[in-house]
């Protein structure tokens, strides 16, 4: 392990300054439990002196021509970014009277580790290297968990990036103050959510978070949704229909190459992967359900009109309510709104290409997302109504899809702005206001299906539009 942690050239860097400084000083958390795993990480933490991680990290700064960015001042908490804008290090000051004490405070036995940069030595008074070689998230102490209620959000976190199992002992903490969650920032529960979503073994996590009731806290439409029950269509309970959607996104990725991999991997809102929102989004793709749940007396047929829509509407306070941003909630809400358009698209007697094309224009770079989707849901939904024949015709039609978009994509030309708000406003005298966004919407819908092409046709078709 301290022959893999010396093959860094930060930590290289990073022992040269500190001896020259003769300042002592530590490597502690993910890092060390990466490396013994044999993850690649960059992301380095540094405990310093009490009071000195402030000047020791602008000097460090200065050493490698690297930019200085204050990220805690309360709590003195600095980073260091290098030149190359990639790699960086946070510099804090030591929490208590020595390293071990502030091992001591930290969230987890595998995140207390700490590696002495002058004496070249590993600090493991918690034996948090024996629970990474065991596979087991250990609370250090029942205390720190409920001095900060957030660990036990990220517990779980640990459980779906790293596959890791909680203590019973942690099983047990959790059990007793999950309701403390409900003192967190929100921005803070955002955060770890969306990373736990991140994570290769993220339906083992949801189905603990549900074990303790925390996913229904969380996001309160959950209620409802487990009230949906197996159908013709569905072979399973709409929770556990939802669970799967997300499990077979998580193949679809897994078995993704090239640009579609790299595409996934993309790092949207808040530096957090394409993958981990689309995961979950999948989560959330039949929110709308319970709102809109229909039996046909007549057949006993279960019917879900308009679901879609309906859960793209339903979830917004739910996701404000979580500090989503709003282009966060804006994608989620074209995933969820948009989830069925692949499938129906390919399965209709009338598909074309002209049809595919109007997709891609439409969904822009959600294309790839939606279709993983669709594959997914088609494949989590396999009740007695669906035979063998109708998913092969769904999937290798989804294929074909996805295909046609990866060689058309590049002669997609960007619809032309006819208009923009100012003029529709001006043509039509109306203010900012829903209205105007909903003419601009259909507009671009008209456009996309070649009903308008020319200035002159955006004139006449927003003329139409009756102003209330």
């Amino acid at each position: 392990m301290i022959d893999k942690i010396e093959q860094n050239y930060i930590v290289k860097a990073l022992r040269q300054f500190f001896q020259n400084k003769n300042e002592h000083a530590y490597i502690v958390g993910g890092y060390l439990r990466d490396c013994m795993l044999g993850i690649h990480s960059t992301d380095i933490d540094v405990v310093v002196s009490k009071g000195k991680a402030r000047v020791l990290a602008h000097d460090f700064a200065d050493t490698i021509n690297g930019y200085f960015v204050e990220l805690d001042n309360t709590n003195n908490i600095y980073r260091v970014v290098f030149e190359n804008k990639l790699d960086y290090v946070d510099f804090a000051d030591c929490v208590g009277n020595s390293i071990e004490e502030d091992l001591k405070r930290r969230d987890f036995t595998i995140n207390a580790i700490a590696y002495d940069l002058t004496n070249n030595c590993i600090v493991d008074t918690c034996n948090g290297q024996e629970d990474i070689k065991k596979s087991i998230i250990r609370e250090i102490s029942e205390e720190n968990i409920t001095d900060d209620p957030i660990r036990i959000l990220r517990a779980f976190r640990f459980q779906s990036i790293l596959g890791f199992e909680l203590s019973n002992e942690l099983k047990n903490v959790i059990k007793e103050h999950a309701t403390l969650l409900n003192t967190t920032a929100k921005e803070r529960i955002n955060t770890e959510l969306i990373k736990l979503f991140a994570g290769k073994n993220v339906v083992a996590a949801i189905h603990a978070l549900d074990e303790y009731k925390i996913l229904e806290m969380l996001i309160p439409e959950v209620k409802e949704i487990k009230k949906i029950p197996p159908n013709s269509h569905h072979h399973l309970p709409l929770i556990e229909h939802s669970i799967e959607t997300v499990r077979q996104v998580q193949i679809y990725y897994e078995n993704s190459k090239g640009e579609v991999k790299e595409h996934f991997d993309e790092l949207l809102f808040g530096g957090i992967s394409r993958i981990a929102y689309l995961k979950f989004a999948a989560f959330l793709h039949d929110v709308g359900k319970p709102v809109t749940w229909k039996i046909e007396p007549d057949t006993g047929r279960h019917r879900f009109i308009m679901h879609d829509t309906e859960g793209a509407k339903i979830i917004v306070p739910t996701l404000k309510n979580l500090k989503f941003s709003k282009k966060q909630i804006a994608y989620i809400q074209t995933i969820i709104k948009n989830h069925i358009y692949p499938a129906s698209l390919v399965t209709t007697p009338e598909k074309n290409n002209k049809a595919y094309m109007r997709f891609y224009r439409k969904m822009g770079n959600e294309v790839i997302d939606l279709i993983a989707i669709a594959h997914a849901d088609r494949l989590s939904a396999q009740g007695p109504a669906i035979t063998k024949e109708i998913t092969d015709k769904n999937i290798s039609g989804l294929k074909e899809l996805l295909e046609y978009y990866l060689e058309s994509k590049n002669m997609i030309k960007p619809l032309p702005k006819l208009l923009d708000g100012n003029e529709i406003a001006d043509i039509l005298q109306i203010k900012p206001s829903p209205q105007l966004g909903k003419i601009i919407e259909e507009l671009k819908e008209a456009q996309i299906s070649s009903v308008v092409n020319t200035k002159e046709e955006a004139i006449k078709y927003v003329k139409g539009f009756k102003i209330y």
